[in-house]
């Protein structure tokens, strides 16, 4: 009957779903899905083009394929960051920075192939992906 008492208490009783818990990473939702050009920000400024489904590809960008586990660090409207490691592969932390749902700012750093890595990104949505 405490329980009960306290959960009320809190709210959590009769309060829709939306209101007891947040979607996690939700921000990563708001961007478009389809071929986006990244553009690193560093002085070499190399460009390369990715089809995603989602935004939350964009975390994983250097252990794309590799199965991780992840801790989120920040989760606002503005930014995303976290931290994963993929046992064998390396590891990784990736602030996401949303500007609009076709722009994002990627910051991301870790270990990948044993060599350690640390860029930043600029990914923008440039149009449907090609089958």
């Amino acid at each position: 009957m405490l329980a009960v008492g306290a959960a009320c208490a809190a709210g959590l009783i009769g309060a829709p779903a939306s209101h007891a818990v947040r979607q996690e990473l939700a921000l990563l939702d708001r961007l478009q899905s389809g071929q986006w050009e990244m553009r690193d920000r560093d002085s070499t400024g190399g460009r390369s083009r990715l089809c995603i489904a989602s935004g939350r590809e964009l975390i994983q960008l250097r252990h794309m394929h590799d199965a991780c586990k992840s801790f989120t660090i920040e989760d606002t409207a503005e930014a995303v960051t976290v931290q994963y490691t993929c046992p064998g592969h390396g590891f990784g932390r990736t602030r996401v920075r949303f500007e609009n749902a076709q722009l994002a700012q990627i910051e991301t750093q870790g270990v990948a192939q044993g060599l350690p890595f640390d860029t930043s990104t600029e990914a923008r949505r440039v149009g449907t992906c090609m089958h």
